[in-house]
């Protein structure tokens, strides 16, 4: 509907009211865990019963805050580490990956870019168990054959970057591929024509007018290997990323501290976001 028509009052109502409670469905969630980040209880569910930074600073026999537990400062880090290396490497493939199905014509290039964005449609679960299986399997044969041992082909820190990395790249290519749909390929027929090389041509021209794609695809594979979880879940070592121990915590039963990583993750994502749009305007 056109909005700058007449409507009834009742519409104007209906639609101011979906619009209330599709953002409160999506966001009192998120306001109730940052509340009970400082509720004096030592279970992270309501009833409120004061205010308190027990759970990001206090070192006591009862209480521990985040800032001091180190499992969890631990799995921070890891998470942090593999969230790096993920975007790092799906940034440096899905670009590439960009550029080969957006300026070049080859053999079989719809059923090879169809192939390419398999990884979306395929549930984590399953591609967490056959990344496994098959690391497992050919750590097994080159053990067996060679007497080799490959750290990479068993549930380690790198084996989790490779599963992510295996989606990611993804979401790297379908952003990177949209940006560069709009390139206007006249600039880099007239660099060319003036005696720039091919890579001078991607270094000052093409990769600086994808540096907004490439800003937003960067942000969005971090966060989406911060978090991960379904697939990170089998390929995890003794390393736990973030998302595996807060489900171990969870599952065992967990203090309010919890609820204060949370509130943590919700500032951090937020500030996250908030520079990519501000990076991306500029």
């Amino acid at each position: 509907m056109i909005r700058s028509l007449p409507s009834n009052r009742s519409y104007s109502f209906g639609f101011g009211l979906y619009i209330v409670l599709f953002y409160l469905f999506l966001f009192a969630p998120l306001l109730v865990t940052c509340v009970l980040a400082f509720n004096d209880s030592d279970f992270p569910a309501l009833p409120w019963k004061g205010f308190t930074l027990d759970w990001f600073t206090a070192e006591t026999r009862d209480r521990v805050g985040i800032f001091r537990d180190q499992a969890n400062l631990t799995s921070i880090w890891v998470s942090f580490q593999t969230a790096f290396f993920v975007s790092l490497l799906s940034l440096v493939v899905g670009t590439m990956g960009a550029f080969l199905f957006e300026q070049e014509r080859f053999r079989f290039r719809e059923g090879l870019y169809f192939l390419a964005l398999a990884p979306l449609v395929i549930p984590g679960v399953i591609l967490g168990i056959s990344i496994l299986l098959t690391a497992n399997g050919a750590g097994l044969l080159l053990e067996e054959r060679f007497g080799l041992d490959v750290e990479l082909l068993r549930p380690s820190f790198w084996l989790v970057v490779l599963g992510q990395f295996s989606f990611i790249t993804t979401f790297v290519l379908l952003v990177v591929s949209a940006r560069l749909k709009k390139f206007d390929t006249s600039l880099e027929e007239a660099a060319l024509n003036l005696g720039a090389g091919r890579l001078q041509v991607i270094w000052l021209i093409v990769l600086p007018f994808l540096r907004p794609a490439l800003i937003g695809a960067g942000a969005v594979a971090f966060l989406m290997s911060f978090e991960n979880f379904n697939t990170t879940l089998f390929l995890v070592g003794s390393d736990t990323t973030l998302p595996v121990n807060l489900y171990l915590q969870v599952r065992d039963g967990s203090t309010p501290v919890i609820n204060a990583i949370s509130f943590l993750l919700i500032i951090g994502t937020s500030l996250m976001a908030l520079l990519s749009l501000f990076f991306r305007r500029r």
